[in-house]
């Protein structure tokens, strides 16, 4: 009985919040030294939000990690995953909005007390190298801090439990896992690959034809219109020719797995089957998330040019230079854009066989 009295006792919204311990955590080191600087303020409590908001993204990851690193992903699991990665998008374009706030200080009101922040940095952000790492940003991808690993400004326990997160395994590793899985990409006498390679080459012939034909262009034009389209040995060849896949993943030019992005090429030019709405939805969550995250780098090395000009950051990184670099750079789920180059007209899809279209309908759940 004590129990259930303690279960649904009161609890005061100040003490739930631990508000006396969030609103005293502000300390102004300008204020500490004799020299108060208004805006630090602002400084300390947007840092303070992003690290709160990193915390959600972390503890939505987990969960959805937790779900995909089942041999079989129970599919209900995969509308929740889609509701927890929307959410964590609109935390990322929060964070992007939250930098305007940020730049309603001026460089001189920041300059005011910049100097007694030295050496703290944001590169010194756990929580956000445990978002990198959790999403799967390849270890050997991320341009080095001032020509040291990454995770070298962090204590050692912290440095050994990112390498734990690669170890245990990234979202980008089990949502390749879940691809591969896919069943319909060879499906009785269906033959995916096969039949999307024809209409591949219906869909290039056609176009080059209609190129050839057109009064409109010159024959230069022309010529440089059917380089431009390309064949089924450019743009398709990483999808239709295995062994091409796998020099372009030694090279580091892609990271799925062939089988992988084919599932995601099949999802993506079927996604109107009600078995695959929620599989697409998924991915195009990876993509916008891979994009917000872009956004947001770009956006955070714009205020520090903004704010700094060319100074070099108070970590002693390049400062804009290095922000702007990782932006570029630092994408996860690049392979997920670039199925966007393979697809092809829902006009050209080939049809899938009856029996497969009702595999990919409701209609056995009625049986």
């Amino acid at each position: 009985m004590a129990e259930q009295d303690k279960k649904y006792s009161t609890i005061h919204y100040h003490s739930y919040l631990k508000l006396d311990k969030v609103l005293s955590a502000q300390h102004l080191r300008s204020a500490e030294v004799g020299e108060p600087a208004h805006e630090e303020m602002l400084f300390i409590i947007t840092h303070q939000a992003y690290e709160l908001w990193f915390k959600q993204i972390i503890h939505e990851l987990k969960s959805i990690l937790q779900m995909f690193r089942e041999d079989n992903v129970d599919e209900r699991n995969i509308g929740t995953a889609v509701a927890r990665m929307q959410r964590i998008e609109e935390v990322l374009e929060l964070l992007i909005q939250q930098i305007k706030v940020m730049e309603t200080m001026t460089p001189l009101d920041f300059l005011d007390f910049r100097g007694y922040l030295f050496p703290a940095s944001g590169f010194q952000s756990f929580q956000f190298r445990m978002i990198e790492a959790m999403l799967g940003l390849p270890e050997d991808n991320r341009l080095t801090y001032n020509h040291h690993h990454y995770a070298s400004v962090f204590p050692e326990e912290q440095q050994k439990e990112l390498a734990e997160i690669y170890e245990t395994g990234t979202l980008f590793e089990a949502i390749e896992d879940w691809l591969e899985r896919t069943p319909f990409i060879q499906y009785g006498d269906f033959n995916f690959l096969e039949r999307y390679e024809l209409a591949v080459k219906e869909m290039i012939a056609g176009e080059q034809a209609a190129i050839r034909k057109t009064d409109y262009l010159n024959e230069e034009e022309k010529a440089q219109r059917l380089r431009m389209l390309g064949s089924t040995n450019t743009y398709f060849e990483s999808v239709l020719n295995k062994d091409a896949h796998a020099e372009k993943r030694a090279k580091g030019e892609l990271r799925l797995s062939y089988q992988a992005t084919v599932a995601a090429l099949f999802i993506n030019l079927y996604r109107d089957e009600p078995i695959l709405h929620l599989p697409f939805q998924l991915l195009m969550n990876l993509v916008d998330l891979d994009e917000k995250l872009t956004t947001w780098r770009y956006r955070h090395a714009q205020m520090v040019l903004r704010m700094l000009g060319r100074k070099i950051g108070t970590g002693g990184s390049s400062g804009h230079d290095y922000l702007s670099a990782t932006a570029a750079k630092h994408h996860v789920f690049k392979d997920l854009h670039n199925v966007s180059t393979l697809l092809i007209p829902r006009s050209a899809l080939p049809e899938l066989p009856d029996h497969l279209k009702r595999q990919l309908s409701y209609f056995y759940s009625t049986h």
